[in-house]
């Protein structure tokens, strides 16, 4: 189990940077109209929209008053809210984020809709659809980084997990978004040696299943150590192997990018509709603005016996 005091020095870091406007933690890029959305890291969390993913501006925060559940069921909570995803589903946005406190894993994930993201339309509005699953200081999981994918056979899932025992996977009910009935998170990827995991994702191509997570410290400017690790399975629930065989949840995980020059700690690997299998979001913090966190978006390029490679920037348009 990691050291609450770790915890807590590295996700005040975190807090930090949000209240100062950086982008941490991005979701999913999604569309809306002519816009791209995502989602971040920030009090009531964050928002950004762009028509061409390369100039953002800032849109409103989900939350400007808090849903009572996230007090009572992490006290320590003041609003900041972690970590979110979104998507399209059934005329509505669907947007998961995660509440917790500093170094427990005290923690929830929650869930709000809307049917709308812009924020000019008559029909616009977040509402509370309530906690998908929670964690308490008992359980082997740290409930936030949450990430959904719907499979082909209309089952939506929900990968997350931070520390503790590592990346879990869990089944929702596609017709209300929230924690299927009698589901159980199911341990898919591990770091026993590190135990530095987290920011879980997964991309579906060609019959596989390709889970993507952090190694390494987040929250730490230039001096951040994540890099994004990926392994793929036929199946959703596993086993995730790495190129060489090794299961994800034994330390196993090939690496897909590390930090280049300036650009430092890469996280949070993310999908963007519009461009399936094709381009990935993250955040990344910049070595020439003293570490601030930046949204970066590469190429999503793919090897001969289908393995992800990270290729060409799109944003920044110049890296290095």
């Amino acid at each position: 189990m990691p050291s609450p005091l770790l915890h807590a020095t590295l996700f005040l870091l975190l807090a930090i940077s949000a209240r100062a406007g950086k982008i941490h933690d991005p979701s999913s890029i999604v569309r809306c109209g002519k816009d791209s959305w995502y989602f971040s890291t920030g009090q009531g969390i964050k928002s950004a929209r762009s028509n061409d993913l390369l100039t953002w501006s800032d849109g409103p925060p989900v939350f400007k008053t808090f849903p009572a559940w996230h007090a009572e069921l992490v006290p320590g909570n003041k609003g900041h809210l972690w970590a979110p995803d979104v998507i399209s589903r059934d005329g509505r946005y669907w947007l998961y984020y995660s509440v917790s406190t500093f170094g427990k894993n005290v923690s929830a994930i929650g869930l709000a809709s809307s049917p709308t993201l812009d924020p000019a339309a008559k029909d616009f509005g977040w509402k509370d659809e309530g906690m998908v699953i929670r964690s308490q200081h008992p359980d082997p999981f740290n409930a936030i980084d949450p990430a959904v994918v719907s499979t082909s056979d209309g089952r939506l899932w929900m990968t997350f997990g931070s520390f503790w025992s590592g990346i879990q996977l869990v089944e929702l009910d596609p017709k209300t978004g929230l924690l299927k009935k009698d589901a159980k998170p199911k341990q898919i990827a591990w770091n026993e040696e590190k135990q530095q995991i987290e920011a879980p994702a997964i991309e579906s191509r060609g019959g596989y299943f390709y889970l993507f997570v952090n190694w390494g410290l987040c929250c730490r400017g230039a001096n951040s150590t994540y890099e994004i690790r990926a392994g793929r399975s036929k199946s959703i629930t596993g086993p995730y192997l790495d190129r060489n065989g090794r299961d994800l949840s034994s330390g196993g995980g090939s690496l897909f990018v590390k930090s280049e020059g300036d650009l430092i700690g890469p996280g949070h690997f993310a999908t963007i509709e519009g461009f399936p299998h094709t381009r990935f979001a993250f955040h990344y913090y910049d070595g020439k603005a003293f570490g601030q966190s930046k949204l970066g978006i590469r190429e999503l390029t793919w090897s001969k016996d289908g393995w992800p490679e990270a290729g060409k920037w799109i944003l920044p348009a110049s890296p290095k």
